[in-house]
C-alpha cells in the first residue's frame, strides 16, 4: 500500500465519530450496498456471516418509532414521557440502520465470537459511510433486548440487535477527537 494510501484510510479511521443529529442528504441505495459489502469483510470464524442489516428509511421511521415505543413499555418503562421521546429517536437521522446478529451454533465458533465478528462489521459499515462522505451514531440501549421487538422485526429470542446506527450526514462540524496516549492502553507482555 502506498504512503498516500495508508494516510487516507488511518485519516479515515482517526476521524470517524459519533454525531448526534444527522440531516439530508442520506446514501443512496448503491452507496450503503457499498457500505454493506464492507461490513460483510469483518474477520468471520467460518465464514457463517452472522450479521444482518435491517434498513429503516422514510415514513418506515414514524412506525418504527411507533415500535420503539411498545418495545420500551414492553420492558416495563411507564414515564409516557420517555415513551413518547424514544418515539421521536427515529427521526434524528434520515436513515437507520439495525445491525443483527444471528447467532449460529457451531462446535468451532462460541456465540462470543460471532458477537465479536458483528462488531467489527459494524465499524466497517461505519468506516466505509465515513469514507463515502456520510455520518453515523451507533447505539443500542435497553430496548433492544426487548422481545416484543424482536418479535415485530422477525427474529429469534435468541438474536441479537447488535446496534442501531443512524446514518446522515452531520448536521453541524464536530470538533476533532484528541490523539490518544498508547501508552496507557498497550503493554508488551514479557516473560
Amino acid at each position: 500500500m502506498s504512503d498516500l494510501n495508508f494516510k487516507a484510510v488511518h485519516d479515515n479511521i482517526h476521524k470517524r465519530q459519533s454525531i448526534g443529529h444527522l440531516i439530508e442528504p442520506a446514501p443512496s441505495h448503491e452507496q450503503l450496498n457499498v457500505a454493506f459489502q464492507a461490513a460483510l469483510t469483518a474477520p468471520d470464524h467460518h465464514r457463517l456471516k452472522p450479521t444482518q442489516f435491517i434498513v429503516i428509511e422514510g415514513q418506515q421511521r414514524e412506525a418504527f418509532g411507533e415500535l420503539l415505543a411498545q418495545s420500551i413499555a414492553d420492558l416495563g418503562e411507564t414515564d409516557p414521557v420517555q415513551i413518547e421521546r424514544v418515539k421521536h429517536h427515529p427521526f434524528r437521522a434520515p436513515i437507520l440502520v439495525l445491525a443483527v446478529t444471528k447467532f449460529q451454533d457451531h462446535p468451532k465458533v462460541p456465540f462470543f465470537e460471532q458477537t465479536l465478528s458483528s462488531g467489527a462489521a459494524i465499524q466497517n459499515f461505519l468506516l466505509s459511510l465515513q469514507a463515502q462522505g456520510f455520518a453515523t451514531m451507533w447505539r443500542s440501549g435497553a430496548v433492544v433486548e426487548s422481545k416484543h421487538l424482536k418479535l415485530a422485526l422477525g427474529l429469534d429470542e435468541r438474536d441479537l440487535i447488535s446496534g442501531i446506527v443512524y446514518v446522515g450526514t452531520a448536521a453541524k462540524e464536530i470538533a476533532p477527537r484528541p490523539e490518544s496516549d498508547t501508552q496507557a492502553y498497550v503493554h508488551f507482555w514479557q516473560n
